[in-house]
């Protein structure tokens, strides 16, 4: 009998959803889920920014979708996620990857901003992924990832409500495993270490933080979206299906280290 071969990591078939996907992480990874084969909703909270991804995606052969709406607001991602079902059909892949930062010292960190930047790195991220589950569970199949944080393995000054709401996101990924795995949903996050992006440019730009970087990194340089891409690719694939409940950090060595 002739068995049917299929490339690695090949995702025919699926549909995924990349919060914050118009630039940076977000964007790597939908471009190489879509190559993948995947068609992939893209989300940010400017319609025209969605829109231009996606016509830019499209561009390329890629199959984009567009679904414009603010993560950080719980009810509009659950009614997004449900107009996403009606027009594209279930989701089987979610990459939770949108994120705030606010940075300011331990002792002068107002509490509404340490309110609102777990409410949205955390607790959005909880209701949009649990409602993607429930779909989930009921077809037996399904990835849920998230963006977590090196910051939640090491610690980092000025960054205590970011550092608060991605070691929670860690423990959820372990706890929501435990409960979702005999349903085949796997649940699984990446933290980025230094990753050369849009929202980094003040640090890789700074002779003097690049300088420290580089040498205290094993690998010796700063990371690329396309490195957090192929960890998301590989994750959401069938050839991941027996790894969840993982944190995989994307560092370059630098948790590693003394």
């Amino acid at each position: 009998m002739k068995i049917e071969q299929r490339p690695l990591f090949g995702l025919k078939g699926r549909l995924a959803l990349v919060t914050g996907s118009t630039r940076g992480i977000g964007l790597a990874a939908a471009q190489t889920l879509a190559r993948q084969g995947a068609t992939v909703v893209i989300n940010g909270r400017d319609p025209l920014s969605v829109q231009r991804t996606v016509d830019s995606g499209k561009n390329e052969g890629l199959d984009f979708k567009a679904m414009a709406f603010d993560v950080g607001d719980p009810v509009a991602g659950v009614q997004a996620l449900d107009r996403i079902e009606q027009e594209w059909g279930p989701l089987d892949i979610l990459f939770a990857n949108a994120g705030i930062q606010h940075r300011a010292a331990l002792l002068g960190f107002d509490l509404a901003d340490f309110q609102r930047v777990v409410a949205f790195n955390l607790t959005a991220q909880w209701a949009l992924a649990q409602h993607a589950a429930r779909s989930m569970v009921s077809r037996k199949k399904g990835r849920i990832l998230f963006t977590g944080s090196i910051t939640a393995v090491l610690g980092r000054e000025n960054v205590s409500a970011y550092t608060a709401a991605k070691g929670a996101l860690h423990a959820l990924v372990r706890q929501w495993s435990a409960e979702l795995a005999p349903a085949g949903v796997t649940v699984n996050a990446i933290a980025p270490g230094y990753i050369q992006t849009e929202l980094t440019e003040a640090l890789w730009t700074d002779p003097s933080f690049n300088a420290w970087l580089e040498k205290r990194t094993p690998a010796g340089r700063w990371g690329q979206a396309q490195d957090l891409a192929a960890a998301v690719t590989f994750l959401a694939s069938d050839e991941a299906s027996f790894i969840t409940g993982q944190t995989l950090v994307v560092d370059g060595g630098l948790s590693s280290t003394m």
